[in-house]
């Protein structure tokens, strides 16, 4: 049985998603979550990383609908978001990271300054305040993110933390 507790936790997290704040999750918002970060970071998009953001947006957009939108209007409710959160990925969280793995690789390419698939700390806390997270969280969360403490943080870090977030009821 799902705890009350774990759904108001993910009904919390709906706002994540609600870029707009409308009160619904929909493709705008992954347009508009995809357009502050290139924003943030001074890229353009029409630039490889620019499209590529772009395109991991509309794949996190159809994975997310595949999954919550269940009466098929394009657009995912608070309701909508808690149901398909707990009773699809609260037991598989890797399928929600695989869903969001090619947004998450296509921002950390945003925010790796030097190519080498990694972004620094402080930049990951770039990557999240662009995407609505404060000041004080976004520098905690990218903190917690580097677990080997050597300043970087790697797809598989970033991936591995988005499911746990969305996902354990912790």
């Amino acid at each position: 049985m799902v705890s009350s507790e774990y759904e108001r936790r993910i009904a919390g997290r709906f706002a994540t998603f609600d870029q707009d704040g409308n009160g619904y999750i929909d493709r705008a918002d992954f347009n508009v979550a995809a357009k502050a970060l290139l924003a943030e970071f001074g890229t353009a998009a029409r630039s490889d990383k620019g499209q590529a953001l772009y395109v991991g947006a509309e794949a996190f957009w159809q994975g997310m609908a595949g999954i919550a939108d269940r009466d098929g209007d394009q657009r995912i409710t608070r309701e909508e978001f808690v149901n398909g959160a707990v009773k699809q990925l609260r037991d598989n969280p890797d399928r929600f990271a695989e869903i969001a793995r090619p947004f998450l690789h296509a921002a950390l390419a945003v925010a790796d300054p030097d190519g080498d698939g990694s972004a620094t700390v402080e930049d990951t806390a770039r990557v999240l305040r662009s995407l609505g997270a404060t000041q004080e969280t976004a520098g905690t969360a990218a903190a917690a993110l580097d677990t080997d403490g050597d300043g970087r943080i790697g797809e598989e870090e970033i991936v591995a933390a988005f499911a746990r977030y969305f996902t354990v009821p912790e």
